[in-house]
């Protein structure tokens, strides 16, 4: 496993970090998730990634007990605020009553101290971002926090906060948790390249497009009973025979590499500096053993523009 680090601080992840959105807590049972987890471990992943709204708490008691046997300072914790955790008019957004009641309710199914990295799930439109970041340092300096992030904010969004952090010296976002992939490329145009100027580290989710670039899909009616699109019907919107098609193509790549369709697609991602890690699911611990393989794994310029000539 190789480490990179997060962003533009001192500490380091693993380039194959392991999450819990729609698994853990959830669809997934429970042995597989913690022997998930405990592979993940072994093989070198310091990095696991949960959020309060997964399953509603559930995923982060999972991921808690289950690193529990683990010494803390040997793996990074990554939770995250912003959706509904409940029917009442404050229990969601970047309030500062929010931010400060989710951390601690995290905390408490985590059974830590602290959590590494925390995560605005999203941008809040309807507070005023100098109230989240201040509550965010707030955190931070009573040290349940170690580390601040986002997840899908815009170039502009993070600028913003930026300007506010430096402006009343606040702690400074040093990460993004965007959705990246081979089918979705949008933070190419704006939010990578901010990222590499000011120092955000991007930790990319859906990095195997829900699945579709790992190969398991042969036609959009020939869907995995075992698989996501075929247990959430949102997922199976993104399977199209287009796609399907230039990942028959990708895999002839990979088969030349002796890679999986899946390590090519992971080590794709990873040939960007500003990448700190990428964030994959795991339903079952042979997929961990396969996807930590494409650390490391260097594509020449000829193997990128072979891959670009297939996606265009």
């Amino acid at each position: 496993m190789q480490y990179r680090n997060l962003g533009k601080s001192g500490v380091k992840v693993s380039e194959i970090s392991l999450g819990s959105w729609l698994t853990y807590g959830g669809y997934v049972e429970r042995e597989n998730a913690v022997k998930s987890i405990e592979t993940a471990y072994s093989l070198g992943v310091n990095f696991f990634d949960t959020a309060n709204v997964y399953e509603r708490g559930a995923a982060e008691v999972v991921m808690g007990e289950t690193l529990r046997s683990f010494p803390r300072e040997s793996y990074v914790l990554a939770t995250k605020v912003f959706w509904p955790m409940g029917d009442g008019v404050n229990d969601r957004g970047l309030s500062r009553k929010h931010v400060t009641e989710q951390c601690h309710a995290s905390l408490k199914r985590l059974g830590v101290d602290y959590v590494d990295l925390y995560y605005c799930h999203r941008h809040d439109p309807n507070t005023p971002m100098e109230e989240t970041l201040r509550a965010l340092d707030d955190l931070v300096r009573q040290g349940k926090v170690l580390y601040v992030g986002v997840s899908e904010w815009t170039a502009a969004q993070m600028a913003e906060a930026h300007s506010i952090a430096d402006r009343y010296l606040l702690d400074r976002i040093v990460v993004n948790q965007p959705v990246y992939n081979m089918f979705n490329r949008y933070i190419e145009k704006e939010v990578m390249p901010y990222g590499e100027r000011n120092g955000i580290g991007q930790v990319v989710f859906s990095p195997l497009a829900q699945g579709l670039l790992t190969g398991k899909y042969a036609s959009v009616q020939d869907v995995p009973a075992d698989s996501r699109a075929a247990k959430l019907e949102g997922m199976r919107k993104g399977v199209t025979e287009e796609k399907i098609a230039k990942v028959q193509e990708l895999t002839k790549v990979a088969a030349e590499l002796e890679l999986s369709v899946g390590q090519l697609a992971l080590a794709w991602i990873l040939r960007k500096p500003n990448i700190s890690s990428a964030l994959v699911g795991a339903s079952r611990p042979a997929q961990v053993e396969e996807n930590v393989k494409a650390s490391g794994v260097q594509l020449s310029s000829d193997v990128i523009e072979r891959i670009e000539g297939i996606l265009a």
